[in-house]
């Protein structure tokens, strides 16, 4: 079968890469994909922000069934389109991909449904922020309501911060667009959990779990990132606590979704917040995570494109899923200046060299290619992914193949998995 990916990052590269390895799949297009894609799979231009356009890339591919990566083209409304044209498309239609593109529909559908999720507050003015502040003690979590990629969730360790960041938000100076709504949440201590479930509906089916790293600075320091590094064990959950997280907050929300007539077919992305008093959802996200996914992907061994076809013919609770034992773990290359202005064009080398390191896969994310080299793109650059034994592993063979690679202006975290590191 024909498969089109929608989305050009990192994500997306080993969406493509395990959709490849499928029996299934005769052929892989990418749109619009980036340069390391475009090595194995075709990539056609498309623009991400116009419904119309990627419903042209549909009708001229043809494909039997369309993934969607990113929450840009879902919050458009392109799987509702699809539906609406017969075609087989796998992700959230955009009322059930609300669950990520409105933080305070998230919230109130958690309050709804006894979801474990930190107090908060909804406020749609600067005064209104102001005075539900005073009802939070400090650190305080403020967030944009809508998408940011990554970047509109700042926590405040004071009142100036606080009054600073609604401020920003609220003007536009933080995110470009002046922010509608935000929401204030309290700020929970622990480790976080990116927990990812299939969804056709009706039924839940978790993937190995994981943690990201949003930080852009190492000890998890500096602004938030949209992700510069994760890892992925097998000793991550206790099976206790993986049924309890599945029972208690992806299935519940999945039955909660179908019961308010927008059922969730998709992925189902809980991030998770393990506290002392057991775990609290901090947002949802309706499609794969980045890097997330680079990890997880590497630890499937059945077929993707089964499990995907399974979700869009609601018939997931057959479907058969195998993991590799161990562990994973990505580090994500990103340009100087990354999470703000950074430049782009510069030559990468190293990239045949780091992946003839045993167990290790180079994805790409913002890569263009000219025919001779490769050249940053974007903000993140590449995910550099290792499988192993373990998480030491995993990360030695990682760092081993960064050590390889590099272009100007080059910066990476040289910490992924310190929480995990020597733990048993």
């Amino acid at each position: 079968m024909k498969v089109l990916v929608i989305g050009g990052g990192g994500r997306e590269h080993a969406l493509c890469w395990a959709i490849r390895r499928s029996a299934r799949a005769s052929e892989v297009v990418c749109a619009p994909g980036n340069g390391g894609i475009a090595q194995g799979s075709r990539c056609v231009q498309v623009d991400q922000k116009d419904i119309d356009d990627l419903l042209r890339v549909v009708a001229a591919e043809k494909p039997d069934l369309t993934v969607v990566g990113p929450e840009l083209p879902l919050s458009l409304g392109l799987v509702d389109a699809m539906h609406g044209r017969g075609l087989k498309v796998f992700g959230p239609t955009r009322d059930a991909a609300t669950l990520e593109t409105s933080k305070s529909y998230a919230k109130r559908f958690m309050q709804r449904h006894t979801i474990p999720t930190p107090n908060y507050a909804v406020c749609e003015s600067r005064q209104e922020a102001q005075d539900a502040l005073a009802m939070f003690r400090l650190p305080v979590v403020i967030k944009a309501d809508g998408l940011a990629a990554g970047k509109g969730v700042l926590i405040c360790e004071t009142k100036e911060q606080a009054d600073q960041a609604i401020a920003d938000l609220f003007s536009g100076q933080l995110l470009g667009e002046p922010e509608k709504t935000l929401v204030i949440e309290e700020h929970l201590t622990g480790e976080e959990l990116s927990f990812l479930v299939l969804s056709d509906g009706k039924h839940a089916v978790p993937l190995v779990p994981a943690q990201d790293h949003k930080r852009i600075g190492e000890g998890d320091t500096g602004p938030n990132t949209g992700g510069m590094g994760v890892y992925s064990t097998d000793n991550m959950l206790d099976p206790a606590m993986r049924t309890w997280i599945l029972e208690r907050v992806a299935q519940k929300t999945i039955d909660g979704m179908a019961a308010e007539e927008t059922p969730f077919v998709g992925v189902l992305y809980c991030g998770l917040m393990m506290t002392a008093t057991g775990p609290q959802v901090l947002e949802f996200n309706a499609r794969f995570g980045d890097p997330e996914t680079q990890a997880i992907l590497v630890r499937m061994e059945s077929d993707l494109v089964e499990a995907l076809e399974a979700c869009v013919e609601g018939r997931l609770s057959d479907t058969e899923f195998r993991w590799k034992p161990g562990a994973s773990a990505c580090v994500v290359a990103a340009s100087q200046g990354y999470p703000g202005s950074y430049e782009s064009g510069k030559t990468i080398s190293g990239l045949e060299e780091a992946a003839r390191v045993p167990g290790v896969e180079v994805f790409h994310a913002g890569t263009t290619f000219d025919g001779e080299s490769y050249r940053t793109a974007g903000g993140r650059v590449l995910g550099v992914t290792a499988t192993g034994a373990n998480l030491e592993e995993a990360l030695q063979s990682v760092y081993q193949a960064m050590g390889r690679i590099s272009f100007e202006g080059m910066v990476f975290r040289k910490d992924i998995g310190w929480r995990a590191v020597g733990k048993k």
